[in-house]
């Protein structure tokens, strides 16, 4: 019986507190900053009653009961379900929903919801930058996204990358279209990569909305803004650290290099140099003398907020870096200074402005090729010493003209390049009519670019190409660059009956773009003279190279150009897009200076449809396709009109006399290069979104190739300022296909994982190559023999052309047996007659290698247990071949460690050819040369740890993290040079090693304050 009476007791007191209704009281903040979050919706679920938190964050809802559910959801964060217990004040957080964030992508005039994206189209985020901490952009493109491929042109501090996308489609200009902002950037090292909001790479034929510059693809930089009713917000992040070299190249010490260099000298039936090789011990090492421990420093402050009409954002940033090789010599400084603001002037216009100033100063060495510092410490004698007893730099006599004591040359070199860039957007947009957007657009770019190049008296050894024994010297130049861009267009966007979603753009867009050059001039000075003090106006004999060539001082280009878009979407399930452009370039003459660029896409978002909405498996599905032409103007201005800016000699009146000639042979005719673009993809998710899978296949056939072939010397294209007119005579394919799978999955509150995958395939193949030669030479291979690399009919652009090397002759009847070789010996490489004509020449030489690589793939790993987090990543490049190219020919200069293994009688070696100072092929361009550049690198790791919010609360901020990383931390290869990545940019030429100046291996130690 108490029993029953405890029963009823219990549920009748429950039933009363069920009953009883109360007031709750709460407040929202962004989990991440701690700030509050006005307008959040406050729901009781299964109900029609609700508020929204006020300006403070603060919320107030009545008649709540115990058991009731209030539902809290804002845009761009994760909706949160709480149930009640009590009246108790209620302290929530809502997390940032990032997948609901990056449904929104930038594309051209406009943006859409991923979803309803019909084309290629990749997104990096700011937390994908801010784990990287690169000191440039493109390193935080590297590996993240499928089918953009990276090649570093040095790892000197402030030197630019090569960005392709897609591979390679045009023997010229191949860089892509480059937009912060909407604005038109050429060189992504004046934007700090603190500043960004979002990269989005658009890769396919829907680029065509941007016309003639996009076609090698489009890179949208969306910087950080301000967001609207929140308050005052400062962030602060810094880092600083040091950078070393990645790699040495392994050369001979003093010892071994006179045991190799004696015999040299001895098969060449030469007296031995070093008599005696017991004394020389291990020598010096020039690399080590060289490489050095080099600092780096970022600061970044960003300032934000906004009113309920307004936002604002302002950063400011310092970077400072100095070289591996040179230190000091070598610094790189960047100040940046950023200001975004947008305001409603009236209630349906909108004003939206954006500055950006970049302030650099670079300080360079000779960097790469015959003759820099690191080619230098390379083939410099190691049985020399740094100085001599009286303390002066040794003196590298007898290595060629070239080779020069390296920290001599260091020493003496003094230049900067100073760069003063702004850069602003101006734009109103007005909504009028419900369904019409009008917008106007202003976008300009100022850059002041001065060199100053200061050459002391200097004297390196006998014959030295960088003694200076006469006067001091100082080259000064100042070049101006501006230009503007002007877009005006009007958008449409209507639903009919609920179903049936329709917009259209129309619009136009001006770009203009001048530059005005001072030339280089160069003066002398009567007496010795330091850099600090040297000043082009105390010089005498001033020459400037400019007006003495009668060369062109100023440019001036541009382009007009028309476009339409027009979209269409039934149910958000059925997509459809065309693009027509009508693209004006300055480029072309009159009768061909229009050109019309068609593009469409269509998609099928195949998981809104019955038979699959309800799946537990597939939570989204959507097939895409595209085609489209895009047009390519990018060559040297008025190559259709003939200009006397060619070096003439006539003879007049028994004298000789240097006039004016035609430069460029012209031709009328040239015309649009187009490129052909078809992608075909699909964008799966599977497993309540815990796997992304993208995968495209593309096909990019560029037609009317814009090139300059080879014109009989008659008519004067061999004289100085003089060259080929250019036509369209040719045809580039790539085909491929992208793979890209992420996998996150969230254990708890407290942990989480993720990992993402990606791989692109690529075949690139030049199909016609109409020059009346049949192919095009490029790039460069020791002094004075045949260019390496060809851009010719059946064969990938820029492939190696030498001669193939069948191990080596280990006898005299090897030679007798052999197709006549000259100068052939034993121990020397065996080249392979091709032809089968019996004799070895320049007609045997075949493909021996292609610097692009079959494959490129990028792994991306992260977790977070409670306040850890970690982020890694790498990147592969697969099957691309490199030329071997910074060793100097010369007797006495040193050699790398694998010519200990050379052949040194019958049977010693079948890989290493003998060494000897006579005349012998060895040298000449061959497979001998080609290695493998195959690698796989682990471009980042870093550990952060944040203090819990309690503890950062105390002090009146919302975050405090502190990290450490290593950058470029490991690189696995065969090759056996500085770096696997090197790559001149160019077309025709990549892929050959001058003595590439290494990526630097980084370790930082780094903060993130925001308050």
């Amino acid at each position: 019986m108490k029993h029953i009476i405890l029963l009823l007791s219990t549920i009748f007191f429950t039933t009363i507190s069920w009953s009883q209704e109360f007031t709750i009281n709460g407040n929202v903040k962004d989990s991440n900053i701690n700030d509050v979050l006005p307008g959040v919706n406050v729901v009781v679920k299964n109900q029609t009653r609700g508020t929204t938190s006020d300006f403070d964050g603060n919320f107030t809802l009545d008649k709540i009961k115990v058991g009731d559910v209030l539902v809290f959801s804002y845009i761009g964060y994760t909706t949160k379900e709480i149930a009640i217990k009590n009246a108790n004040f209620l302290n929530l957080t809502l997390d940032e929903d990032v997948s609901a964030l990056s449904e929104v992508v930038v594309v051209g005039y406009g943006t859409q919801t991923k979803k309803e994206i019909t084309g290629a189209v990749s997104v990096i985020g700011a937390e994908t930058i801010e784990d990287l901490n690169p000191t440039r952009i493109e390193q935080a493109l590297q590996g993240q996204v499928a089918g953009v491929q990276i090649t570093s042109e040095s790892g000197s501090p402030g030197s630019g990358s090569s960005i392709r996308i897609r591979g390679i489609s045009t023997n010229g200009d191949a860089r892509p279209l480059i937009l912060v902002d909407g604005n038109v950037i050429e060189d992504l090292s004046v934007v700090n990569p603190g500043d960004i909001e979002s990269i989005n790479v658009l890769k396919d034929a829907t680029a065509g909305i941007y016309g003639v510059r996009a076609a090698n693809g489009v890179i949208l930089i969306t910087t950080k803004s301000g967001k609207r009713n929140t308050d005052l917000k400062f962030s602060y992040d810094m880092y600083a650290g040091f950078q070393e070299t990645s790699r040495k190249i392994p050369v001979l010490n003093a010892t071994e290099y006179a045991i190799i260099i004696n015999e040299a000298y001895a098969a060449g039936g030469q007296t031995a140099p070093y008599p005696n090789v017991a004394n020389l011990g291990t020598g010096t090492d020039w690399q080590d003398e060289v490489f050095q421990k080099a600092p780096v420093i970022n600061h970044n402050l960003t300032i934000s907020g906004g009113t309920d009409k307004s936002s604002y954002a302002f950063s400011t940033s310092l970077l400072t870096q100095d070289g591996i090789v040179g230190g000091n010599k070598a610094n790189f400084k960047r100040f940046t200074s950023r200001i975004n603001f947008d305001t409603d002037v009236f209630k349906n216009l909108k004003l939206t402005t954006n500055l950006i100033y970049t302030g650099t100063n670079k300080k360079g060495l000779n960097e790469g090729g015959l003759g820099s510092v690191l080619f230098n410490s390379i083939n410099n004698s190691p049985t020399l010493a740094v100085k001599d007893a009286n303390g002066n730099y040794t003196l590298s006599e007898g290595l060629g003209n070239e080779v020069v004591n390296p920290l001599a040359q260091i020493e003496n070199t003094f230049n900067s390049t100073v760069v003063d860039k702004l850069s602003g957007v101006l734009g109103l947009k007005y909504s009028f009519l419900n369904d019409f957007t009008f917008q106007t657009n202003y976008q300009f770019n100022y850059a002041e670019v001065q060199g100053r190049y200061f050459s002391p008296l200097a004297f390196y050894g006998s014959g030295k190409v960088f003694n200076n024994e006469d006067r001091p010297s100082l080259s000064v130049n100042k070049d101006i660059f501006r230009d503007y861009t002007w877009d005006t267009f009007i958008n449409y966007d209507k639903t009919f009956n609920e179903n049936h979603n329709f917009s259209a753009t129309l619009g136009m867009s001006v770009f203009k773009t001048t530059g005005l050059f001072s030339g280089s001039t160069q003066g002398f000075f009567t007496e010795e003279i330091d850099f600090a003090s040297a000043e082009i106006e105390n010089t005498v004999d001033q020459r400037n190279g400019l007006k003495l060539s009668g060369a062109a001082d100023r440019f001036d280009e541009r382009l007009l150009s028309y476009f339409t878009r027009l979209q269409y979407n039934y149910k958000g399930k059925y997509l459809l897009s065309g693009v027509l452009r009508r693209d004006g370039s300055t480029k072309f003459g009159p009768n061909n200076r229009f050109g019309y660029f068609p593009s469409g896409s269509l998609g099928w978002v195949v998981s809104d449809e019955n038979f699959l909405v309800d799946s537990k498996t597939i939570n989204f599905l959507k097939l895409r396709a595209s085609y489209g032409i895009l047009g390519n103007d990018r060559i040297a201005s008025n190559a259709f009109r003939g200009l006397l800016n060619g070096e003439a000699a006539y003879v007049l009146n028994n004298q000789l006399v240097f006039g004016r000639s035609v430069g460029i042979l012209p031709n009328p005719e040239i015309q649009w290069e187009q490129q052909e673009t078809l992608d075909i993809g699909i964008d799966l998710k599977l497993f309540d979104n815990k796997i992304d899978i993208t995968a495209d296949y593309f096909k990019k056939t560029t037609n009317e190739l814009l090139l300059q072939p080879p014109a009989s010397g008659i008519l004067g294209v061999s004289a100085p300022g003089s060259s080929s007119p250019v036509v369209n005579g040719g045809t580039v394919e790539n085909t491929g296909f992208e793979f890209a799978i992420g996998y996150k999955k969230y254990f708890s509150d407290d942990f989480n994982i993720g990992i993402n995958y990606n791989i692109t395939f690529l075949e690139n193949k030049a199909i016609a190559v109409n020059n009346g030669l049949g192919f095009i030479a490029g790039g460069g291979f020791g002094v004075g023999q045949d260019l390496p690399s060809r851009f010719e009919e059946g064969k990938p652009l820029g492939y190696f052309f030498g001669l193939q090397t069948d191990g080596i002759f280990q006898n005299q009847d090897e030679i007798e047996d052999h197709a006549i070789q000259a100068n052939a010996a034993p121990g020397d490489l065996r080249f392979v007659d091709t032809n089968e004509d019996g004799v070895i020449d320049a007609d045997d030489r075949v493909d021996i290698g292609n610097p692009i690589p079959d494959a490129t793939m990028g792994l991306n790993l992260t977790f977070n247990y409670k306040n850890w987090d970690f982020n890694s990543y790498a990147f592969a490049s697969v099957g691309n071949d490199i030329v071997r190219n910074y060793e100097r020919v010369q007797p006495l200069v040193n050699k790398s460690v694998y010519t200990l293994n050379r052949w040194t009688g019958e049977g010693t070696s079948n890989k290493v050819p003998r060494v000897t100072t006579g005349a012998t092929g060895n040298n000449q361009f061959s497979d001998y040369f080609v290695e493998d550049g195959s690698f796989i690198r682990i471009q980042n790791i870093q550990l952060g740890y944040s203090l819990p919010m309690k503890v950062v609360d105390r002090f009146g901020m919302s975050k405090l993290r502190f990290y450490l990383s290593a950058n470029n931390l490991l690189t696995l290869t065969k090759y056996r040079g500085y770096d696997p990545s090197a790559s001149s940019g160019s077309p025709i030429g990549a892929g050959i090693d001058y003595g590439f100046y290494p990526v630097p291996r980084t370790y930082l130690l780094g903060i993130n304050l925001k308050f």
